[in-house]
């Protein structure tokens, strides 16, 4: 038995700015970091032929295209081939799918990582990364970034540059340990009780940007800015001007799609402003998921959104990227 784990994430800045729709006509920028949230795949050999998938649902099929699950077909395809068998497959979340964190990143790359080892081929993070962008976004055609592959894999506080000639290249936040920890304290994440699909919601953002709109181009060239603004805050060690940054970030974001929130969200949001959050936003595409906050009054904070009716998650950094926890 293989037991694999990727960690989830939290955007930290330039979120948006990492979709190959936008970065191969003006480059992208992204910080973001990996947290103890994880999603974990196990993969075991059977006594029968065949492959036995367990996820939200099971399927029980003799050949690797007849899944249903696209990512995991498209995997086994590229790891072990057509012909692949003998097979059980079960994933796990320590957090539902659709709430911002980039579980399908994680999905993937724990599930790559897994049948790599099965495989017995070693694959470095920045493969690992590729291989699961070229199945989420070249073979099922995801409208999705590349950010949430790569922090999956790598782990860490990461700084991302993506090339207008399609390179990626991944360097980590140079921050210092105090600032890291002051950040980690006052970053806080309350789950508002919706899920998405990111999908749905990027798609909008894809197609105007494919189609040049000025509007959209405008708004991500000055989220990318800022995303370089939070990399500055932090490696001079400001976290709080990180929080300035995230405010003026999430009114800017709110413009590329009228689904990016609702009278709900905003109405918990202008709550935790007003309880002591520097600043916030939703995590991910939008639409649902994780408000997080930055806050240094931290327990007023957390007593306004329980009153509001919404529970926190409690999360620390990870610095492993995607693993193998366990074989046998």
């Amino acid at each position: 038995m293989i037991i694999t784990r990727s960690p989830l994430r939290i955007s930290l800045g330039g979120g948006g700015a990492d979709l190959p729709s936008y970065y191969l006509e003006h480059g992208g920028f992204v910080i973001s970091a990996a947290i103890n949230r994880y999603v974990y795949i196990t993969l075991h050999h059977t006594f029968q032929p065949g492959l036995i998938v367990k996820y939200s649902k099971m399927e029980q099929v003799e050949n690797v295209v007849d899944l249903k699950h696209p990512i995991v077909r498209e995997a086994l395809r590229m790891v072990l081939g057509d012909s692949a068998s003998y097979l059980e497959m079960t994933s796990m979340s320590d957090i539902p799918a659709g709430t911002g964190l980039g579980s399908s990143g994680s999905f993937t790359t724990a599930l790559l990582t897994a049948l790599h080892t099965l495989n017995k081929t070693v694959v470095g993070r920045q493969d690992l990364a590729e291989q699961a962008c070229h199945i989420e976004i070249d073979r099922l055609g995801e409208p999705i970034g590349k950010q949430d592959q790569y922090i999956a894999a790598y782990g860490g506080l990461q700084c991302m540059h993506f090339g207008t000639d399609g390179r990626v290249v991944v360097e980590p936040l140079a921050a210092s340990a105090e600032t890291l920890y002051t950040l980690e304290d006052n970053l806080v994440l309350f789950f508002t009780g919706y899920t998405r699909s990111a999908s749905a919601i990027l798609q909008e953002q894809d197609t105007k940007s494919k189609q040049k709109d000025t509007g959209m181009a405008q708004n991500l060239h000055f989220i990318k800015e800022l995303g370089v603004e939070s990399r500055k805050a932090f490696e001079s060690g400001d976290p709080r001007r990180f929080g300035e940054i995230m405010h003026t970030h999430w009114e800017h974001k709110k413009k590329r799609s009228a689904g990016m929130s609702n009278p709900k969200i905003d109405e918990w949001y202008e709550a935790g402003r007003a309880n002591g959050a520097i600043g916030g936003k939703l995590i991910g595409a939008g639409g649902g998921g994780f408000l997080m906050f930055y806050a240094e009054d931290k327990t007023r904070l957390r007593q306004a959104m329980k009153g509001l009716g919404l529970s926190e998650v409690r999360v620390r950094f990870d610095f492993e990227g995607s693993a193998v926890v366990a074989r046998s």
